[in-house]
């Protein structure tokens, strides 16, 4: 039997065929962060990583703390050569950009990464979402719902 320990406390077949469905009924469910936990396990997508982390760091209202946090994501995702860096602009543009981004990350508001996250987002639409459904995680996953007789999984 394949466990799926981090739904909680059910995910039910149809709300995971509406994840194949359109990429806005994954990224608005409320399990995106596992999903994107385990899909950018199977394919090393820094891009679904930022953009979850966006996402808390537009809900922290500590100005102090927006500030430390929007030093950790320019420097681990943005900054050229970041450990995890995402390309969210063309070479051409990312170096006269940089200038804003950095402003951004000395004085940053709840919405100062939104278009960075942007760019992401439409990436990740574009071309990691379409493999989501042939994905070992997904496949697994709508197998065994499939064949649990009330067509839901508990922990």
């Amino acid at each position: 039997v394949i466990r799926f320990l981090y739904f909680e406390p059910r995910v039910s077949l149809k709300e995971v065929l509406q994840w194949s469905q359109s990429f806005e009924n994954l990224v608005t469910s409320k399990y995106v962060p596992i999903i994107c936990k385990t899909y950018k396990t199977e394919h090393s997508d820094e891009n679904a990583e930022f953009w979850l982390v966006c996402e808390a760091y537009k809900k922290i209202k500590s100005q102090r703390k927006r500030i430390s946090m929007a030093r950790k994501l320019f420097t681990s995702y943005i900054q050229p050569q970041a450990p995890k860096e995402v390309t969210t602009r063309s070479q051409a543009l990312y170096f006269t950009e940089m200038k804003p981004i950095v402003r951004n990350v000395q004085e940053p508001t709840q919405s100062c990464f939104d278009g960075e996250q942007g760019i992401l987002y439409r990436h990740m639409e574009r071309d990691s979402y379409p493999l989501l459904p042939e994905s070992q995680f997904y496949q697994k996953l709508k197998h065994s719902l499939q064949t649990n007789g009330n067509n839901s999984m508990e922990n």
